[in-house]
């Protein structure tokens, strides 16, 4: 008998161990503003389906997903 793999467990509703559920990723579109934990405040000028493009001012830095310190203002 094969051991089934844990991608296919079920978990019971009871269960203290539940799954963890997926992030949803924040979509951001061009001209929105931003705060990051590193750079500040900015404003999205590009977006791609895994990464925007953002103007702090003083510098434009792309930032992949998912956008952990990025939060959308």
């Amino acid at each position: 008998m094969k051991p089934r793999s844990a991608g296919q467990r079920r978990h019971l509703a009871s269960s203290p161990f539940q799954p963890q559920p997926e992030q949803a990723v924040e979509e951001y579109a061009v001209e929105d503003r931003v705060s990051h934990d590193r750079y500040g405040l900015g404003r999205v000028v590009g977006v791609e389906e895994a990464a925007v493009t953002v103007d702090f001012g003083s510098q434009t830095v792309r930032i992949v997903s998912p956008f952990h310190k990025l939060e959308k203002l």
